[in-house]
């Protein structure tokens, strides 16, 4: 009788104990994945005590910037864009796949030469976070080695494909010596080709030191451009690169900028 009662008791103490294992696993996972983002504007202020934007930069304390980040390939719908960024003073941060750059090196040069910034999308594409170790690293360096032979600079940001990263993809980026950079507005300019929608999009969410996400190679970006650029323009937005809007910060590689 006293073997059954011990029973009973052992098998209701293990049925309440496996719910709360349960529970502390799934929030062990839940922090052990949980992905801290560094906002560009906590980041200039901490870092404002220590250093100053450098001399003729935009200093973004000051300004209302916004960051125009343009993901993909460099085709010919680039050169259109260059255009309108040129003709706006719009300098910008490109998020180059390595897989075709060799493709339009003039375009990846005039990039560049045109003042923008070039970072790393990895040469085709993956979702980082579902392939191993030995990828990540051929994905980001393949793709920096062309970029390197091309424009004589080595691009020290990052943009995860989907904005898919997590500890393991952020432990190689630091190997590397690349920041990652998310963003706060996306037109979702993949899944139309309605140039006013994708243009209400950007308005819709931009915001000062926000980071813009578009895609040039998708037929309805490059012709919503002109009417976002003027729009942000009187809006009294200034145009930046990601790295210019961290100013006087500097992207560490491995964290995680949005």
């Amino acid at each position: 009788m006293k073997f059954l009662k011990r029973r009973t008791r052992l098998l209701i103490l293990l049925t309440l104990l496996v719910p709360v294992a349960v529970m502390v696993t799934v929030v062990m996972v839940i922090q052990a994945y949980r992905m801290e983002t560094l906002s560009p504007r906590a980041e200039r202020d901490r870092a404002a005590s220590g250093a100053g934007v450098p001399s003729g930069q935009v200093d973004c304390e000051k300004a209302k910037c916004i960051a125009l980040t343009f993901d993909g390939n460099p085709g010919e719908p680039v050169l259109r864009l260059l255009d309108l960024l040129k003709e706006y003073k719009a300098p910008s941060t490109f998020f180059l796949e390595g897989r075709r750059i060799h493709k339009f090196p003039d375009v990846v040069r005039r990039i560049a030469v045109d003042g923008h910034e070039i970072g790393n999308h990895t040469w085709t594409h993956p979702v980082l976070k579902d392939v191993s170790d030995a990828r990540i690293r051929v994905e980001l360096e393949r793709t920096e080695r062309a970029i390197t032979d091309l424009t004589g600079s080595k691009p020290t940001l990052m943009r995860p494909p989907g904005g898919a990263t997590d500890d393991r993809v952020s432990k190689i980026a630091k190997e590397l010596g690349l920041a990652q950079v998310l963003w706060t507005v996306t037109a979702k300019d993949y899944e139309t080709d309605d140039s006013a929608l994708i243009t209400q999009r950007v308005l819709d969410g931009a915001g000062r030191d926000g980071i813009i996400l578009l895609h040039p190679l998708h037929k309805g970006t490059v012709p919503a451009m002109p009417a976002i650029l003027k729009a942000l323009s009187e809006q009294g937005y200034t145009f930046v690169t990601v790295t210019q809007l961290l100013a006087p910060a500097k992207a560490e590689p491995g964290k995680i900028y949005r």
